[in-house]
C-alpha cells in the first residue's frame, strides 16, 4: 500500500479567517493519523505558471484515508470558513 499526499495550492483572501481555518485543521487530521508535512510560501516559479502563492502538504497512510478525511463531517464543517479565507486547489497524490 502506498502513502498518499494531499497538496493544497492556496491564495489567501482574508488573513484573519485563514489563520482561524489553519488553527482548526489539525484537529480534523488527528483521527486519521495524518501528518502535516509542511506549509510554505512560494519562493520562485522556475517553469510554467503558478497563480497560488502558498502551499500545504499533508501525508496520509493511503488514498482512501485521505478521501475519508476530506469527506469527514469535521473537515466539511470548515469549508465555509475556507471559502471565505482563501482560494484553494486541493489535490491528492499517491507515492
Amino acid at each position: 500500500m502506498s502513502m498518499a499526499y494531499v497538496v493544497g495550492h492556496i491564495t489567501v483572501k482574508d488573513a484573519d479567517k485563514w489563520q482561524q481555518y489553519q488553527a482548526r485543521v489539525p484537529a480534523t487530521l488527528a483521527p486519521w493519523g495524518a501528518e502535516l508535512v509542511f506549509r510554505g510560501r512560494r519562493a520562485a516559479v522556475f517553469a510554467g505558471a503558478m497563480p497560488h502563492g502558498d502551499i500545504v502538504v499533508i501525508r496520509f497512510a493511503d488514498e482512501q484515508t485521505a478521501e475519508r478525511w476530506f469527506r469527514s463531517d469535521a473537515y466539511q464543517a470548515l469549508l465555509p470558513l475556507r471559502a471565505l479565507a482563501a482560494d484553494v486547489v486541493l489535490t491528492a497524490y499517491r507515492a
